[in-house]
């Protein structure tokens, strides 16, 4: 990357709250991301765990400077219900550490499913409530919100037991505000009949807002179904004005599990991140 810099786009205001989830350009390092976002005249980018430990948090920490912009989360954490406790609560400390270097506000949290034969729901999420009570006392100490990601409920046997925001704000309000709160992520919460209620009711605790669309045919694997806002159900702007009455006035993170998206150039992925934006968030 050029010490100057990447060419930065004008600056438009309808712009500057948006922001590009890494893995969005899935294949695109730290460096390469943030450069295309700087082009595009995105100023936020949400950070993964893997691509940043490929170059260390300083240098991806540095990487996000030099392109001018701000990290808008960390992902992730969480995976708090299986059998080794101890190794969990390690290594979420360590990524509390590393979204602490990186400078982000919060840490990602996809909380976990059951273990393979285990059909105890309330008890799963009983050992994520005492594992974030464990985290809790760390993330206060590097300043890192821990942020409860509820996943549509097909996930819920192998990614999260939380399955609603309603759940998620109940674990994360156990916790001081400073400690824990929610992400909004249209992709999981669309269909839920009680989200708007509920976005209300998180006022504070709103963490993060994530936005993509539910696009069908459900490929095989349904974690890479997402889609460009604009080409599915999902009602993001419906969902943005929710948070944003609830008091939200931090970054919309563009999140995108799709084969065809990653494959594509990232600049052109990126204007086209913002092209939707434009249409259907703002």
């Amino acid at each position: 990357m050029s010490t100057a810099g990447p060419a930065a786009a004008p600056a438009d205001p309808r712009l500057a709250r948006l922001s590009l989830n890494q893995a969005t350009v899935k294949r695109l390092g730290v460096a390469q991301a943030a450069d295309a976002c700087a082009r595009a005249g995105v100023p936020a980018i949400g950070l993964w765990r893997e691509p940043v430990a490929e170059i260390g948090t300083a240098a991806a920490a540095k990487a996000v400077r030099d392109a001018g912009l701000r990290v808008s989360s960390y992902c992730r954490g969480g995976f708090l219900t299986g059998p080794d406790r101890t190794g969990a609560l390690d290594d979420n400390r360590r990524a509390l550490d590393e979204a602490a270097q990186v400078g982000s506000p919060c840490l990602v949290m996809v909380v976990g499913g059951l273990p393979g034969g285990d059909r105890d729901l309330a008890g799963a999420r009983a050992r994520v409530t005492d594992a974030l009570a464990e985290l809790a006392p760390h993330a206060l100490e590097r300043g890192v919100r821990l942020a409860l990601e509820p996943l549509h409920p097909m996930f819920c046997a192998d990614r999260s037991v939380l399955s609603t925001l309603g759940q998620a704000l109940d674990m994360a309000e156990t916790l001081p505000e400073a400690a824990a709160g929610v992400v909004v992520d249209a992709y999981h919460v669309w269909w839920d009949p009680g989200v708007h209620g509920q976005i209300a009711r998180a006022g504070s605790r709103i963490a993060s807002f994530q936005a993509c669309d539910w696009v069908l045919p459900l490929p095989a694997d349904a974690l890479l179904g997402r889609g460009m806002v604009g080409d599915g159900h999902a009602d993001v702007r419906g969902l943005r004005r929710a948070v944003d009455r609830a008091g939200y006035d931090g970054d919309i993170e563009v999140e995108i599990f799709n084969e065809r998206v990653w494959e594509a150039d990232g600049d052109e992925v990126v204007a086209e991140v913002v092209r939707r934006h434009l249409a259907h968030v703002v």
